[in-house]
């Protein structure tokens, strides 16, 4: 190994070289090559693609009664248990013969064998039937070197091990010659026709292509070979390992169909192509099928049952009968059918899935022509890449020669040169490439990338990485599987010096972790925060607000809670955040003589409206949704727009207690029984049941219709009450809120008057909008105005526990007035100063109208949702963590408007199961693995119970289903209502 500097110095150059991270996945770490590749992209495309395929099977099998009348399909549950004989089993095989046949283009004239075992098996059926050591004037040409060759040894045993079988089966008949066998001089050449002619060679065996050694023919090849078959086609014979060349053969279409019309080749169709394992299918020419035939008259060994496609015509006479390949397991194209079928298998729904396989990869990627270009132009993006980056080299040196769906790759790496440590790197780097990882002498642990699981080269074969690249996958993901493999070499390069380095006492520190925030505040500076609201609703012992939790939250976090203002802030301790406490600032007088020098450096604040002057440079959080009395300039006002600093909310927090208020209104006036009055009878001992009763009608919540303008956090939540009250809901959002709504069983309504169309309650939550600096009036003021209160219902209910201004209170007197409307809740601000006693804020147009319409007004200041001491005190501790986060990370949590620069963006946070379902909701759920396990299990025998009644057309068969599972499925339904619940995953999600 090189000395210590140098091996330091190549240490750098690695993380230098890696310093940017991982670069971006493959859409999948198995990367196959044929058209039945699994190209699923994860566990859940996985997961969607197996009940497409049961829904397939349903829809495309189905069962007949003995008058021909459809009755339904078969599942996946009825073909899997049956014996796999008759129908649907032999339409299901036929069908799969077919799309091969269909999809690769093979011609009519050719035959398809079909039978059990894998790769070794297809090809020891292609050459038993061929070739025959009975024959002393068979000869044979294998394009790959004779085995323990030493031409061979570059092939690795996979190549070596079809040439041995060749050698075997000669050397162990009885009138076998094994030099009646010709190899190659050198791996997956073909000679030309005149060469194969002089040497008397009948059966071409093509297995050099792809396989191993990621190497193709030319065309000049392939051309030599079908002039040579022309010469003779009823005794030149060539068959061909199509493992990678079906829909990676990178001839012209021209080309590419002579091969299919005149070679034989065979195919299993597990691993690369099928990802299904257990069977294989070849096809023969008709002159292929003469010489079967005749061997098959004068055989020179025994085939196995499994294996033979040349089958006794009479199954009564095993031994003596004439065997013929028109009994055989082949699909005839020319008929469409099968003759004979598949031995001892169970492999139906194998068989289905081959052509559902098909039937999506086609629909995904084109024909089999465009699966070969798309194979040749991967082929094309490798060669440019590694033009760019010398650490990788392909093994086939020949542009032409090179595989277009195998790729082998070799690190060129001159400061590696002793292949011991070569070696460890290759085999740290496959360790990062999959699920493993790898771990750095200090025990940093690097986790796999989980990018390519399958590159491992053959024993033997030259290269380090052997990839499959075909065209059933995108250039983009060929390209990033390169990058990884680059990547993960440089890693494990790392990894494998610093442990030769530790050898010689040289060791290095553990590097912070990449999930570890960098604290980003000052440790000399005192921060001060003010605090201008109440932190606590419920009274105290002393007969006041208790903020205690507060203060201890504060605390625990490493903050200091003072009462009462900073003043010069001199003597508080450097490296802390203090928070200063003053609920009663309530006006500009008093708040601006604290503010507006930038004497605290950032604000926490409910109802209290902050003047435009106050500077709080670091940022400000309104305990709440609305941020429209934020009006600082130091984040650009109430709407967060063009300030130096973050504004911040903590939306949901009043959520359920606004919405709770909301319904209590309702319920106050609808039904409209009279309770008051009736308990005054009953006391009075004045009321008689039987006959008084009548006198009394009312109607329940139930069936009645609620109009909600907002599908913002309270708006939901009303509406999620009124559905618990059997009320119908239509709700009036922005258009991409639509899906969302309709998921939760509710009516998106279009437009404002839309929503109120016959309803008899309408509850408004859609907050005061946008600010036109310009007017001065917010975009949502008077929302609710003559057309939409006359679209209602007459006698309807009002609701308006949101701003008061997005209600045109004009237009509500005219709707008291003429009984349109017979009841209204209004909850709006309402302010009285000290000094003058006049009055002020948005309840002001509504104070005239109590007068009026006496009993038909509630109103309230502004109290539904800032009189819960719960949801007080549960924002006042996300606004502290908000504060927090700051201040120290400059992370900015709930943001209102724009992002100041020098910030970054943490995303939403709201209560479980308030507000949007974030995609840090969903990934919390994997830590909770209880919940997780039993959501999945109670959600499993949901899906299957309900897969079942929706398959099973026969009515017996489905009440069979329902006397079994209608316990469960009930049972399992409830229980995954309340996880999800749990789990706060009902509700839209971030777009």
């Amino acid at each position: 190994m090189t000395n210590i500097a140098q091996m330091q110095e190549q240490r750098l150059e690695a993380l230098r070289l890696t310093r940017s991270g991982a670069p971006e996945l493959p859409s999948n770490p198995f990367f196959g090559v044929g058209p039945i590749t699994d190209a699923t992209t994860d566990e859940v495309d996985s997961r969607l693609r197996r009940l497409a395929f049961d829904a397939w099977i349903e829809k495309t099998y189905r069962k007949f009664d003995d008058k021909g009348n459809d009755i339904g399909g078969f599942t996946t549950a009825e073909i899997s248990r049956s014996m796999h004989r008759g129908y649907p089993a032999d339409k299901i095989l036929t069908d799969m013969m077919r799309a091969i046949h269909t999809y690769f283009h093979f011609p009519k004239t050719n035959r398809m064998a079909v039978g059990l075992g894998g790769g070794h098996s297809g090809y020891t059926v292609c050459v038993q039937h061929l070739m025959n050591a009975n024959d002393a004037n068979q000869r044979v040409y294998v394009d790959t070197p004779r085995p323990e060759s030493d031409p061979s040894r570059a092939a690795g045993f996979f190549r070596q091990s079809w040439a041995t079988q060749l050698i075997e089966m000669q050397r162990f008949a009885e009138k076998g010659c094994e030099s009646r066998i010709h190899f190659a001089a050198s791996e997956g050449v073909i000679p030309t026709a005149a060469e194969l002619s002089d040497l008397g060679v009948s059966i071409f065996v093509g297995v050099g292509h792809e396989t191993t050694g990621a190497n193709a023919y030319t065309s000049r090849e392939i051309q030599e070979l079908l002039s040579w078959i022309d010469r003779d086609p009823a005794n030149h014979h060539a068959v061909f390992d199509a493992t990678s060349m079906l829909g990676a053969m990178p001839w012209e279409p021209e080309l590419v169909d002579a091969v299919m019309a005149k070679c034989c080749l065979f195919m299993p169709f597990q691993k690369a192509i099928g990802g299904i394992s257990g069977y294989f299918v070849a096809s023969f020419t008709p002159h292929a099928l003469a010489l079967v035939e005749r061997n098959q008259q004068d055989p020179a060994w025994a085939i196995p049952r499994q294996l033979k496609i040349a089958p006794p015509i009479d199954a009564r006479q095993p031994l003596s009968a004439k065997r013929s390949v028109d009994a055989g397991p082949f699909y005839d194209a020319g008929e469409d059918r099968m003759l004979g079928g598949v031995i001892n298998t169970y492999s139906a729904l194998a068989f289905a899935e081959t052509t559902f396989g098909l039937l999506q990869s086609e629909a995904r990627v084109g024909s089999v022509v465009e699966l070969n270009r798309r194979s040749a132009a991967n082929r094309a993006v490798i060669d440019e890449w590694v033009k760019s980056h010398p650490l990788l080299s392909l093994t086939v040196t020949d542009a032409e020669r090179r595989g277009a769906a195998v790729t082998l790759l070799k690190i060129e790496d001159a400061g590696i040169t002793d292949p011991a440590i070569h070696a460890r790197i290759i085999a740290r780097s496959k360790q990062l490439l999959g699920y493993e990882g790898i771990t750095h002498p200090n025990g940093e642990f690097e986790p796999g990338l989980d990018a390519a699981r399958y590159v491992n080269a053959f024993p033997g074969t030259p290269g380090d990485y052997r990839a499959w690249v075909g065209g059933i996958r995108e250039p983009a993901d060929v390209v990033a599987l390169l990058e990884n493999l680059q990547y993960a070499y440089l890693r494990a390069k790392i990894v494998v010096l610093e442990e030769e380095l530790a050898k010689e006492g040289v060791t290095f520190d553990a590097a912070v972790s990449a999930g570890t925030a960098v604290r980003r505040d000052d440790p000399q500076r005192a921060y001060k925060v003010l605090i201008a609201d109440l932190v606590g609703l419920r009274l105290g012992a002393d007969g006041k607000p208790d903020h205690s939790e507060i203060r201890a939250y504060v605390e625990e976090k490493g903050g200091v809670f003072h009462v009462g203002s900073a003043g010069d802030g001199s003597a508080l301790e450097k490296g802390r955040i203090h928070f200063f406490y003053q609920p009663d600032l309530s006006t500009e007088a008093e708040i601006l003589p604290q503010t507006d020098k930038g004497q605290y450096d950032a604000l926490i604040a409910a109802a209290t409206f902050i003047p435009k002057a106050s500077v709080f440079p670091l940022g400000g959080v309104r305990i709440g949704a609305g941020t429209g009395n934020m009006g600082s300039a130091s984040w650009g006002g109430g709407n967060g727009e063009g300030g130096e600093a973050p504004l911040m909310n903590t939306p949901g927090i009043n959520s359920r207690a606004t919405a709770q208020m909301a319904v209590k209104a309702i319920l106050k006036v609808v039904p409209d029984l009279p309770v008051d009055r009736l308990h005054r009878m009953v006391a009075a001992g004045d009321f008689d049941t039987g006959r008084q009763l009548k006198d009394f009608p009312t109607a329940k919540l139930e069936g009645r219709k609620l109009a909600v303008l907002g599908y913002g956090n309270i708006g939901r939540e009303v509406a999620k009450l009124a559905k618990a009250f059997g009320m119908k809901v239509a709700i009036y959002a922005r258009e991409h809120h639509r899906r969302w709504i309709e998921a939760e069983g509710f009516d998106y309504a279009a437009s404002p008057v839309a929503a109120a169309s016959g309803a008899d309650v309408l509850s408004v939550h859609i907050g005061l909008g946008r600010l036109d600096a310009s007017t001065g009036i917010y975009s949502n003021a008077g929302t609710v105005d003559a057309k939409v209160l006359g679209a209602m219902k007459d006698g309807a209910v009002l609701v308006n526990y949101d701003r008061g201004e997005v209600v045109d209170a004009a237009a509500l007197d005219a709707a008291l007035s003429s009984g349109k409307i017979a009841h209204a809740a209004i909850d709006a601000d309402l302010f009285k100063d000290a000094a003058t006693g006049a009055l002020s804020g948005p309840m002001l147009p509504y104070l005239p109208l109590e007068g009026r319409h006496k009993g038909k007004l509630e109103l309230l200041p502004h109290a539904a949702a800032d009189t819960d001491h719960p949801s007080r005190v549960t924002g006042a501790k996300q606004a502290v963590d908000q504060i927090f986060d700051v201040i120290r990370f400059k992370s900015v949590t709930n943001l209102k408007g724009d992002l100041p620069e020098g910030y970054v963006s943490a995303g939403g946070r709201t209560p479980a199961g308030i507000g949007k379902v974030t995609k840090r909701v969903v990934g919390e759920i994997g830590d909770k693995s209880d919940l997780l396990e039993e959501l999945r299990q109670t959600s499993e025998k949901v899906a299957a119970i309900i897969g079942a009644l929706s398959a099973v057309s026969d009515p017996n068969h489905r009440d069979r289903i329902v006397d079994r599972y209608t316990g469960l499925l009930v049972e399992s339904a409830g229980r995954q209502r309340v996880l999800l619940e749990r789990l706060a995953l009902y509700g839209p999600t971030e777009e």
